[in-house]
């Protein structure tokens, strides 16, 4: 593999608090195919973040598959915020009929988030996207399959129908008996992309869908290889990338050969600064299929503290070693 230049270190605060952070940082390779993205979120130790430069390698080195198709459509994403701001984040979402709205959130003392909050935030989601828009929700494996069933119930009349319900339970066991005990359909995400084995999903009956993210799961390539082996419809999400790291997902759902459902990738939105010129930001509900450049101007404004840089970088040559030791 040729890589070209040393490393950029990116950061940038997030527009509302998600996943739990406040700040979204990075590391931007080089190499003869483009720019990659390295990106794991800090709570992954380093044996599972080397899939992610894997990822990265893939995308700046070998570059990606010939798309079979030149647009990708995208769900808006609403964090767990009051009603009146998730309607606002709807109606600012360039065109998007679809939102993927976060639930099961969970405070700092373990205290699950009311019903009647997720309630609302679905409610207000409905009447911004009108009658016709598809609303999913994602539980991010928080809920136990009692508390799933419960709120699944009261949050599918709020939508007028869910699309369907992303990992509400952690276990696959869990997944599979929510799926068998109520008729919205289970995505299956973390079981996919944290699993040692994701066919498990398969086996178990515990999934409709599942959601494949490039950087977790090691490359564009390596995620259309599960998905042919999966069998089962696919939905490409973010990881909360800059654009570097959201084409990466752009050239898989370009590249897959069936795509029934809009993408997450409509995440650059929840940036303050990007790392490119012009974002990845979809038009009509779509984003086009390009690779954007870094640019001087864009990185300037997305630098990283020489603490945060030094953290990264010594990151980096970590999961480096580990990918040569492979």
């Amino acid at each position: 593999m040729l890589l070209i230049g040393e490393p950029l270190v990116w950061s940038t605060p997030l527009r509302t608090r998600f996943r739990g952070i406040d700040v979204r940082d990075g590391v931007l390779l080089r190499g003869e195919a483009g720019w990659g993205e390295l990106s794991p979120f800090w709570d992954y130790d380093d044996a599972e973040s080397a899939t992610w430069l894997r990822a990265a390698h893939e995308a700046a080195t070998t570059g990606w598959p010939e798309p079979v198709r030149q647009s990708v459509p995208v769900n808006v994403t609403v964090p767990a915020v009051g009603p009146e701001r998730a309607r606002a984040i709807v109606l600012a979402s360039g065109g998007c009929r679809t939102a993927k709205v976060k639930v099961a959130q969970r405070g700092p003392d373990g205290t699950l988030e009311p019903v009647s909050a997720e309630v609302e935030r679905v409610a207000a989601v409905r009447e911004a996207l009108g009658p016709d828009g598809a609303i999913r929700v994602d539980a991010n494996a928080a809920w136990t399959p009692d508390e799933a069933l419960a709120h699944l119930a009261e949050i599918d009349r709020a939508a007028g129908g869910l699309e369907y319900v992303e990992q509400p339970c952690a276990d696959v066991d869990e997944l599979a008996l929510v799926r068998r005990k109520q008729d919205v359909p289970v995505a299956a995400d973390e079981s996919i992309r944290r699993a040692s084995d994701p066919m498990r999903v398969v086996r178990q009956e515990a999934a409709d869908i599942v959601v494949l993210k490039v950087q977790p799961l090691g490359g564009v390539r390596a995620c259309l290889d599960l998905a042919e082996q999966v069998g089962l419809p696919v939905v490409v999400s973010s990881a909360l990338e800059s654009s570097v790291g959201l084409a990466a997902g752009v050239a898989l759902a370009a590249a897959l050969p069936e795509l029934p459902y809009a993408c997450g990738l409509a995440t650059s939105q929840l940036l303050t600064h990007d790392v490119v010129a012009q974002p990845l930001l979809p038009v009509d509900g779509a984003l086009p299929v390009r690779r954007p450049e870094p640019s001087p101007e864009a990185l300037a404004a997305a630098r990283a503290d020489d603490a945060t840089t030094e953290r990264w970088l010594a990151r980096y040559h970590r999961l480096t070693r580990i990918l040569e030791d492979a």
